[in-house]
């Protein structure tokens, strides 16, 4: 499906401007507000709301309700297969999340910081195996430069963490280098999945959501269980949370459109881009102070940003089986 040049910025700067706000927001509410909420429930009422969300445009896409129900019938509740497929993402980023925080826990922050930024190459190297794409020796060096500038710009607030638990350095890595793979796998994977097939993009969303749902169920009996039961699933909620809820909830449809026309790579540079607005706005909103680390970090991000963005091949489209047989056989020759 053709798509212009003018949509894709169009989804890339809304995902950037939302997630920059919701990063914003999110550190009122966990720094701000005086009754904190639980964090496992936020996450389960934004797949929630990701999951309604994603059957309201799909409703509007088939353009009847009757359509709805037999387009919900043929591809999500009567495909097992299809729903245990797109859970697969699902089970990997909340492995992801948990060994992010087994990291965090073993690990000083600065080095949490950094080691994570590798999951922006890992990324470009999951798309480059798994989707059959090529990256020029440009694009590659401004994934790396990207890398490098995200961890500039998160150096002070990383810093600024002091840990005074008992660390287990070699247990910290192990976790950030799964935490890692998991972050590039999930997002490629989905992809893939996305792209190999003519499946509403709404339509996998569902399907993914609904596992999503299972899963941060499971996550909050886990990890906030007995608290839960005690002060209630709800406890702590203001319209601080909620707003902080629903730009998760908007920043994932955004995500998945991304995803969906352009790559994982880009969704990395808009997500880098988010980081040094929410980061400007932190200064003027919490006080922080830029500093000359920051502003090499965000200029970094600028020029790895223009420097993959440069006219090249199109590389947002699977490669065809065709085509790749045939690179197999110019290989033998």
């Amino acid at each position: 499906e053709n798509v212009s040049l003018l949509f894709k910025l169009y989804c890339l700067t809304v995902m950037t401007l939302v997630t920059a706000t919701y990063t914003v927001a999110l550190r009122y509410t966990r720094t701000v507000e005086t009754e904190l909420y639980f964090s496992t429930t936020a996450v389960c009422i934004t797949e929630v709301i990701k999951l309604f969300l994603s059957v309201g445009i799909l409703a509007k896409e088939t353009g009847s309700l009757a359509r709805l129900i037999t387009s919900l019938k043929e591809n999500v509740f009567g495909s097992p297969t299809e729903l245990l497929k797109l859970s697969v993402p699902s089970l990997v980023y909340a492995l992801q999340n948990n060994m992010a925080f087994v990291a965090l826990s073993n690990l000083d922050a600065a080095v949490y910081q950094v080691t994570y930024q590798l999951k922006i190459p890992c990324t470009a190297l999951c798309t480059v195996l798994m989707l059959n794409r090529s990256l020029s020796k440009l694009q590659w060096f401004s994934v790396f430069m990207l890398c490098g500038g995200v961890t500039l710009v998160q150096c002070k607030s990383a810093q600024a963490t002091k840990v005074q638990v008992e660390q287990n350095p070699w247990l910290g890595f192990g976790a950030i280098a799964i935490a890692v793979l998991c972050s590039g796998f999930a997002g490629v994977y989905f992809e893939k999945v996305l792209k190999s097939s003519d499946t509403s993009l709404w339509v996998r969303n569902i399907q993914m959501y609904l596992s999503g749902i299972v899963v941060t169920l499971f996550g909050v009996y886990m990890r906030d269980g007995a608290q839960v039961l005690e002060k209630g699933f709800f406890y702590g909620y203001t319209c601080y949370v909620w707003f902080v809820i629903f730009l998760a909830s908007v920043g994932g449809l955004y995500t998945s459109i991304v995803v969906k026309y352009t790559d994982n790579i880009m969704k990395g540079f808009s997500a880098a881009a988010a980081i040094v607005l929410s980061t400007v706005a932190s200064v003027i909103l919490f006080g922080l102070q830029i500093t000359v680390t920051f502003s090499l970090g965000a200029l970094l991000v600028c020029i790895s940003i223009y420097l993959y963005g440069l006219p090249r091949q199109d590389t947002t489209k699977i490669q065809s089986a065709e085509t790749k047989n045939s690179k197999e056989r110019l290989a033998t020759v």
